[in-house]
């Protein structure tokens, strides 16, 4: 552990019943230092608990929390050098661009001139010159996030903390952002647990990630393993909206998923098992081939670069993303699925 953020066995319940229902049920993980994990999963999961509770926002229940070395499980916000950054940005609407900036500065003590040449300094760093004298209200969606970065960041936090930074943004402008936080992070070597409930983005820009599911933790690993070697049903079908089929495992290392036969990239024990398939891993082949899964599209949708269909199978429904545009299928059409190398998991079975 490189004295990043660490959590040992932390619990969190909310209310005084001591018999209450958990909100996070003993969980452990480290952040170290210089890096950047993502805390994903559907909303209820306890990912913004857990994040509040880094902040010193939410005392654990239960557990210790370590930050660069020093158990701060007892510690409020204001004694751990940790910057969060709201969903909502939360700027004071009173306040001009560099006001709202150098705030936390003047609560620190910092004079107005040094306040005031410290956040122009951060401004610059988000890319806002000629932005201090503007109020919230004159700003773009954008521009409201790197102001609310900027203020994180000129209190040159130990560990900074993001809820849901790039919800309220559109997607082109979501997709810059979030390249814009990875490069500050990886250029300032900034310590960051980020909270989000998109896995693209937080493929896009975790060192780490951690799944969490009902106040566990499901699985945590870099995006690459979370995404290829899913370890649970909940896992597969959060990372990448796969689709899960059941399947038997047999004797000689195989899978059988309906008529066709798969090769897991790991051993598996003969018997029933499930197959979480991406939909860019079903490949589209002509009726009638030997080999395959037959199937009927029932509906088409163009998106641009890629078509979505909906195909009826004999395994029931399955969702495919073709990048093929050359040779759009119309509904009705009858075609034969196979299945490439990449984007296939085995999960255990239920």
């Amino acid at each position: 552990m490189s004295n990043g953020i660490e959590f040992r066995n932390v619990t969190k319940r909310y209310g005084t019943d001591r018999n209450g229902p958990l909100a996070v049920k003993g969980i452990s993980f480290e952040v170290p230092v210089g890096t950047l994990t993502t805390i994903l999963g559907p909303s209820g999961c306890g990912k913004t608990t857990t994040l509040r509770m880094i902040a010193g926002l939410e005392s654990a229940t239960s557990g210790s929390i370590f930050m660069g070395g020093r158990d701060v499980t007892t510690l409020g916000p204001a004694e751990r050098n940790v910057s969060m950054m709201f969903q909502s940005y939360a700027l004071f609407p009173h306040m001009n661009v560099i006001e709202n900036v150098g705030y936390g500065l003047r609560m620190s003590g910092v004079k107005k001139d040094e306040a005031a040449s410290r956040a122009r300094g951060a401004l610059k760093g988000v890319g806002l010159v000629g932005f201090d004298e503007r109020l919230p209200s004159e700003l773009s969606g954008g521009q409201q996030q790197r102001v609310a970065l900027a203020r994180a960041l000129v209190l040159e936090p130990a560990v900074l903390l993001f809820d849901e930074p790039l919800s309220n943004l559109d997607a082109r402008l979501r997709r810059e952002m979030r390249e814009e936080i990875r490069a500050l992070q990886q250029r300032l070597k900034l310590t960051v647990a980020y909270v989000t409930h998109d896995q693209s983005e937080a493929l896009a820009v975790s060192d780490q990630i951690i799944v969490m599911d009902h106040g566990v933790i499901a699985q945590r690993g870099t995006p690459e393993q979370l995404y290829a070697r899913p370890e649970s049903e909940f896992v597969a079908g959060f990372m990448g909206e796969a689709m899960v089929f059941p399947a038997v495992a047999q004797a000689d290392g195989s899978v059988a998923l309906g008529p066709l036969r798969l090769q897991p990239r790991h051993a598996v024990a003969p018997g029933t098992v499930k197959v979480a398939v991406r939909p860019e891993a079903w490949e589209i082949g002509a009726a009638g081939a030997a080999a395959g899964l037959p199937a009927t599209l029932r509906k088409a949708a163009y998106l641009g670069s890629f078509y979505e269909y909906g195909f009826d199978t004999p395994l029931g429904p399955v969702f495919v993303v073709s990048t093929d545009l050359s040779r759009p299928l119309a509904a009705g059409a009858e075609a034969t699925l196979s299945l490439a190398a990449h984007g296939v998991s085995v999960v255990p079975g239920a």
